[in-house]
């Protein structure tokens, strides 16, 4: 890969401002990134953390409550108030383990899987908007800045759902 950005500006000496514009960039393409989805919370009176648990369910069906905790990174008591509210309305099926009986698995229902592609549709059309305007290139070389943001642990984790692990 070149050492050179676009604009002739070196890769490995970065200015604070350059570093500061960087990080208005994530700040305000996160916003974009969460605004269609949030529209589509609201009718729920869900928020984002119910987002990230639908999307992680989904992605990994039979997940544990422990795993999920892990992924998510938020305590055990966030999470349980989370997954009472979509149990309870129905998008989050939670089943005893067969093998250990202390463990919870969880299952998106049909509710849940109809919620879980809006939101996603609606974050998948932003995205590949944004891919196909800044080509194959940048496509790799983002996601790489992405990959070197997370701390070692998690881009571990990160490295395993993409490869189709998951849990």
């Amino acid at each position: 890969m070149s050492q050179q950005a676009s604009g002739g500006e070196s890769l490995l000496f970065l200015t604070d401002e350059q570093l500061r514009k960087g990080i208005e960039a994530m700040f305000f393409a996160y916003r974009g990134f969460t605004a269609d989805p949030d529209r589509i919370l609201e009718n729920y009176a869900y928020g984002r953390a119910h987002h990230r648990a639908i999307h992680f369910i989904n992605r990994s069906p039979g997940t544990t409550v422990n795993n999920l905790l892990h992924i998510l990174g938020v305590t055990k008591q966030s999470l349980n108030r989370v997954l009472r509210t979509l149990i309870e309305d129905g998008l989050v099926e939670s089943r005893i383990g067969t093998r250990d009986k202390r463990e919870r698995h969880l299952y998106l229902t049909p509710a849940g899987e109809a919620l879980e592609r809006d939101l996603s549709e609606a974050q998948r059309r932003r995205m590949r908007a944004a891919y196909r305007a800044a080509g194959p290139e940048a496509v790799a070389g983002f996601r790489q800045v992405l990959e070197h943001m997370m701390d070692p642990s998690l881009r571990a984790r990160f490295k395993g759902m993409s490869d189709g692990g998951g849990q």
